[in-house]
């Protein structure tokens, strides 16, 4: 079935709406409404801004939860010690394909998620505001916030404002992925862990949060911490904003109090009423059974004393008509797929995980099951990044969460039950093209000797096959890619790989006509100078 989120699905909200005020009046708050809906914002010096984010324990949306005022305190103490402006970036880089909760805010109440940044932005003397997007509708939401506000990149400026777009993918998303797409590279983590409050943009100290982050300090910021913590758990106080979708009838991002229960939330998104399985937390977080969905409520702590995450405010649950050993094999090929392909662990792990995971399901027996945890138990811990760690996780909530299946699947060779495809994936071979540039990528096989640095360059248009050998995406380059693309084309040690300008409807190129895509053991033998 597989039916992808559409960028901005259905917006609801239980109580008084605090993030999404306003959304039953427009489609898309521009600065005059923004201000009549939420009225004006008074500037904050750095430590004023810092105990109110922990008057109300704010904590970062995007699923570390790093208090937000410690992540303050820090970019202000590095920048001093180090006589430096500090950068502010706003991570709206949403590339799983289960949340869409930032989208929903960037493309709807962009300036209340800019209020924020630019709250913080003051407050910390910083002079550069990144905001990072996946998608075309959020980056011409935000375009259109700059003009609406006067924000540009000129040089000169009191602050220079600029987008950075990154592909949809699990990995853009992560924070040293981010900077790294900001300082010119690809959005794919470094390879070594750094704290960018000490070295992000360009080596600064970097404030970088969450899309929601950055829009809860601007709702407290206008109604003091006494009214935002009336709203929700005295533990965790305000609100919250989860995307629902998986085995529901109405697909939805919604606002809701922290310790409304979470029954209630997936009633609102047409669930079934007793779900075989929820997956919490999103492609890197957990499933919980169905008392423990009928137990728990919308919390960090309720969530985790289940077993369950809240991380970027996912929820999936999925129906018992579906097999959940399939369904969980689904999204391990799409993690593994995900891969940065920088380590060893991640790049050969995680495939070796789902491939055993598809073993088990066809009737593997025990020793699959013990390969998967085997490989899986090798895999934690030892990544350059969080996807390996993330992985891990879901798949050991799959094994822990859905029993009864598994010793179906190992003793018996299966469930009886076919798998739906319920939980949102990309559809085979998506990848939004963002502001399309009218050139194509192409390879000329008879001169590739599959170096491989073309795709790690530009990883978006470009992955290498199992032989090693350069795939390309069926796709035009976007703008925001035409300069490394161009860099990839200039490094190609055997002048294989050049662009082609696309003319007219039909796609005639000015160039001369692309070979066609062979077939791996062809590509081998021609780009090694064979047959």
């Amino acid at each position: 079935m597989n039916i992808p989120l559409p960028d901005v699905p259905e917006v609801r909200v239980v109580g008084l709406p605090q993030l999404t005020a306003g959304f039953d009046l427009v489609d898309r708050l521009d600065l005059g409404m923004h201000l009549k809906v939420h009225g004006p914002l008074a500037p904050m010096t750095g430590e004023r801004l810092a105990e109110l984010a922990e008057d109300i324990g704010l904590t970062g949306r995007g699923g570390a939860g790093f208090p937000f005022g410690r992540k303050l305190r820090a970019v202000a103490k590095s920048a001093i010690r180090r006589g430096v402006r500090p950068v502010v970036v706003i991570n709206g880089s949403e590339g799983e394909p289960a949340c869409r909760k930032d989208t929903v805010m960037l493309n709807r109440a962009p300036h209340l998620v800019l209020d924020g940044a630019l709250l913080a932005a003051e407050a910390l003397g910083a002079r550069t505001l990144i905001v990072g997007v996946t998608r075309n509708s959020t980056e011409a939401s935000i375009r259109k916030a700059f003009a609406e506000r006067g924000l540009s990149d000129r040089r000169g400026a009191p602050l220079r404002a600029r987008i950075v777009r990154t592909p949809e993918r699990m990995v853009s998303g992560e924070a040293s992925s981010l900077i790294r797409a900001a300082d010119g590279g690809p959005a794919l983590p470094p390879g070594r862990r750094s704290r960018a409050a000490e070295s992000g943009v360009g080596g600064a100290p970097t404030l970088l949060s969450n899309t929601e982050t950055f829009a809860q300090i601007a709702v407290a910021a206008r109604i003091g911490a006494l009214r935002y913590r009336a709203t929700g758990l005295a533990e965790e106080p305000g609100t919250v904003l989860l995307t629902i979708s998986g085995a529901v009838a109405r697909p939805m991002v919604v606002e809701v109090p922290t310790g409304v229960p979470l029954r209630y939330v997936l009633q609102l998104a047409g669930a079934p009423p007793l779900p075989q399985g929820v997956l919490t937390g999103g492609y890197h977080g957990q499933w919980i059974d169905a008392v423990a969905a009928h137990d728990a409520v919308v919390s960090k702590a309720s969530l985790a004393a289940v077993g369950g995450s809240l991380g970027a405010g996912a929820i999936l649950p999925i129906g018992p008509e579906t097999c959940p050993l399939g369904e969980s094999l689904r999204v391990a090929n799409w993690l593994a797929a995900e891969t940065a392909g920088q380590c060893g662990p991640c790049k050969l792990g995680l495939p070796s995980a789902a491939g055993k995971l598809a073993e088990l399901i066809q009737g593997g027996g025990q020793a699959a099951l013990e390969s998967l945890r085997q490989i899986t138990q090798a895999v934690k811990g030892r990544g350059a990044c969080k996807h390996p760690d993330g992985s891990v996780r879901f798949y050991q909530s799959t094994l822990q969460a859905f029993t009864d299946d598994l010793a179906a699947h190992v003793l018996s060779g299966g469930c009886g039950r076919e798998t739906t495809g319920v939980l949102p994936l990309p559809m085979p071979g998506y990848q939004e093209e963002g502001l399309p540039s009218g050139e194509k990528l192409h390879v000329d096989w008879t001169l590739c000797e599959g170096h491989g640095l073309c795709a790690g360059l530009v990883p978006e248009l470009i992955r290498l096959g199992p032989d090693g050998y350069p795939a390309l995406a069926d796709a035009a380059v976007p703008e925001h890619l035409r300069g490394r693309a161009q860099r990839a084309v200039r490094r190609c040690p055997a002048l294989a790989l050049r662009i082609e300008q696309e003319q007219g409807g039909a796609g005639e190129r000015a160039a001369r006509p692309a070979r066609a895509v062979l077939p791996s053991p062809v590509r081998k033998a021609l780009g090694s100078g064979r047959g």
